[in-house]
Order: structure tokens, then C-alpha cells, then sequence
């Protein structure tokens, strides 16, 4: 984890004086450079080394311009770089990509411009790797290795570091799945938070990797204060409370406690959106309406996934959808009219994952392949909501 409690774009000088007035020391989540990596091997192999070990272990920030003394910061010096920063991060990158395998999903590289001068501090923050261990592959094989972090810096794995960083990726990806195979149980056994109308469902499920990572939790103080933008898929009003979980917004439905559909935020950052009004039979016709269910879809993520980022919550995220109780249903080209009648097979359209890898992804295209398999359950080749380049082209 970063030590600063904001995004990387939202550091300011003050945020690195404080960390001299502080006396904050290199440790497991940040490390101090006067200078960048040059373009020697040694230089190229330690630079590696360095973020291949944040990966490897909790994540964190090297710092870039900074003086110390027995590993604290003395003085922000900055780097001579502004004009040039363009070119050195494509520099720093491709190191960092042709380097290290496999690839560190969510690393980025920002600077930050010093007042009353032309130098920058540059920062790269290295997010705790979801598919860690990252090995250390520049050129020479004898000096392939893997590196992790303590407080006292980045040291080399063992053997048996090295299978368990492998194990324990592998256990943080399962817990996510059984997590989302419970909440998918209680919905199907109507246990919701809110009782919902007794119609097919969309489930919709954010999961940073993060929750399942270390101890953390979501300010529920700030959700509170942000619950306006927690607007739940496809509701007409809002209606909120604090709960066991976290926190539950929901569509109000005139005299009764059922809703039509609700967003609950967990403590640990996870999102579970579920609508039970999209999906409802017509006059006895079961269609999806295409268009309208992925605008919502793809709405309430442009909402959700930029709020997880306020929250600090680092990428990588996985977003998972499901369909509930959809068998003999047809794919619709609107909501009331059908392309050939080719029925889904099953009750359940449990669709495989899909992973945000940084804040700056497109949502529509993430999402394609997920639209696509449920377009195929009904018998299309894909989406026909989408280009010939993958962009989502319904208003």
C-alpha cells in the first residue's frame, strides 16, 4: 500500500515535505532515489529489482528526486525532467514491461511539478500484484529472480517464499469466487438485504482485489456523505440506510418494503448491485432487452468504478455479472420485440470474470466480452450494441 491516503495524481509538494517533516523512512511501502535509473545493466537490474519487489509484496511508492541520509528524506531536490517526462516514462515503462514477468497490472508513473523551478519529483507506485510472483528477467538468465519487501528494503525469495507468493495469489483469487458463489446463494434464496420483487434478476458484483488482500476498510463516513452517487441499476428514486454489511441504497416502491433493486456497499469496498425489474416477463414474452440492460450496466459502473478510486481503493478490480432465473428466455433487440427465437438453456448465466487493471480502461470495452457470452447463450454471435472496434454505439 501507498503511505499517502490519496490517488497518485492528487500529491502535491506539501505531501512530500511532510514526508521530511515527518521523518518518514524507506521501508516496505517506499523507497527514496536522488536520480533515475540510467541505462546501464546494473542500473537497469536494480531498478527491477526495486519494483518487482513492491509487487511481490504489499506495493508502495519509489520516490524519484529526493536526498536522504541514512534512509530519511533530507531534501526534495527534483529532477530536471519536466520538458522530457513524456519520453522518460515511455523509457521507465518499456524497462518495466519487456523486464518483469508476468506484466505488473496497475503500475503508474506521474509527476509531480516543484514550485518556483523547472524540476519535478516523479513517482512511480507499484500496486500489490493479484498475479504475483514477478520475476526479475533482464537479459541474462543466471540473474532471473524474484524480490520481495520488509521494512528494511527489497531482499531476494527462496524457494519456498516462492511457492507460497504462489499459493497465496491463488487463495485471494478463490475467496473472491466463493465470495461472489455465497451472495449469488442468498439472492437465489431471497436472502437480500431489502426483500426484492420476485422477478429474474441482474447481479452485478466489483470486487477489488484489495478486499481479500490485508485488513482494510472503506470510510463508511465518506460513503454516507457520497451515498447521492451510489444510485442503484436502473431506479427511478433513493432511498438509504447503514446496515450489518456496510451501507443500502435502494428504490423505494410506493406502499410496500419490496424494491425493484438495490446497491450494497461492503466495508471492504465490494459492490453488489442487484435489479429485479429489467428482466421481468411481458405479456408472457421472456425477452433481455439488449440495449437498455447493457446502458444500465454500463452506466452504473461509470458511477461505481470512479468512486472505489476516491475511496483509495487500488486496482486491480473484478467485475462480475450474472444472470438469475433466465431460462427460455430470448435475446431482444428492444423490449418488446425479438431477433430468432433461440432460448437460453439454463436458469443461471453465471459469466466468467473480468478485471480492471487501472482507473483509465474503458468501461464499454471491458464489458464486451461479458455482453458477448450472453448474447451467445441466446443463439448470436455477439453484441450487436457494438462497432467494429468494440465501442458500445447505442445512445
Amino acid at each position: 500500500m501507498s503511505i499517502f491516503n490519496k490517488p497518485l495524481d492528487k500529491i502535491n509538494e506539501a505531501d512530500l515535505q511532510a514526508l521530511i517533516e515527518n521523518k518518514v523512512s524507506e521501508g516496505k511501502d517506499i523507497e527514496y532515489k536522488l536520480l533515475l535509473p540510467g541505462s546501464t545493466d546494473r542500473d537497469k537490474k536494480e531498478f527491477l529489482a526495486d519494483i518487482s519487489s513492491f509487487a511481490n509484496a504489499s506495493g508502495g511508492d519509489i520516490i524519484y528526486g529526493v536526498k536522504t541520509k541514512s534512509g530519511l528524506p533530507i531534501d526534495i531536490c527534483g529532477l530536471n525532467n519536466l520538458d522530457n517526462f513524456d519520453s522518460e516514462k515511455l523509457r521507465l515503462e518499456g524497462m518495466i514491461r519487456t523486464g518483469i514477468s508476468p506484466r505488473i497490472p496497475g503500475l503508474s508513473i506521474e509527476p509531480i511539478k516543484l514550485k518556483n523551478s523547472n524540476k519535478v519529483i516523479i513517482i512511480i507506485r507499484i500496486p500489490k500484484s493479484w498475479i504475483s510472483p514477478h520475476m526479475v528477467s533482464y537479459q541474462i538468465k543466471d540473474h532471473e529472480r524474484f524480490f520481495s519487501r520488509t521494512s528494511n528494503g527489497k531482499y531476494p525469495l527462496d524457494v519456498t517464499e516462492i511457492k507460497s507468493a504462489f499459493l497465496l495469489t491463488e487463495t485471494i483469487a478463490e475467496r473472491i469466487r466463493d465470495f461472489r458463489a455465497e451472495r449469488l446463494s442468498n439472492i437465489i434464496a431471497g436472502e437480500t438485504p431489502i426483500p426484492l420483487l420476485d422477478n429474474p434478476k441482474i447481479v452485478l458484483h466489483i470486487i477489488p482485489f484489495s478486499a481479500f488482500q490485508y485488513d482494510f476498510n472503506i470510510n463508511m463516513e465518506q460513503v454516507y456523505k457520497n451515498r447521492l452517487r451510489f444510485w442503484p441499476i436502473n431506479a427511478k428514486n433513493l432511498s438509504c440506510r447503514h446496515n450489518f454489511d456496510g451501507f443500502l441504497t435502494f428504490e423505494s416502491l410506493p406502499n410496500t418494503d419490496i424494491t425493484g433493486t438495490y446497491l450494497q456497499i461492503f466495508r471492504k469496498g465490494i459492490i453488489e448491485a442487484v435489479e429485479a425489474y429489467l428482466l421481468r416477463p411481458r405479456q408472457d414474452n421472456l425477452l433481455i432487452p439488449d440495449i437498455i440492460y447493457e446502458k444500465e450496466i454500463i452506466n452504473g459502473l461509470k458511477k461505481y468504478i470512479p468512486l472505489l478510486k476516491e475511496f483509495n481503493i487500488s486496482t486491480p478490480i473484478f467485475i462480475m455479472l450474472s444472470l438469475l432465473g433466465v431460462k427460455g428466455y430470448i435475446m431482444g433487440t428492444n423490449s418488446y420485440s425479438s431477433h430468432k427465437e433461440y432460448k437460453i438453456d439454463r436458469d443461471n448465466l453465471i459469466l466468467p470474470e473480468v478485471i480492471i487493471e487501472n482507473y483509465d480502461c474503458s468501461i464499454p470495452e471491458v464489458m464486451k466480452s461479458t455482453f458477448d457470452i450472453i448474447w451467445n447463450a441466446a443463439g448470436h454471435y455477439g453484441s450487436e450494441n457494438y462497432d467494429d472496434n468494440g465501442r458500445w454505439n447505442r445512445p
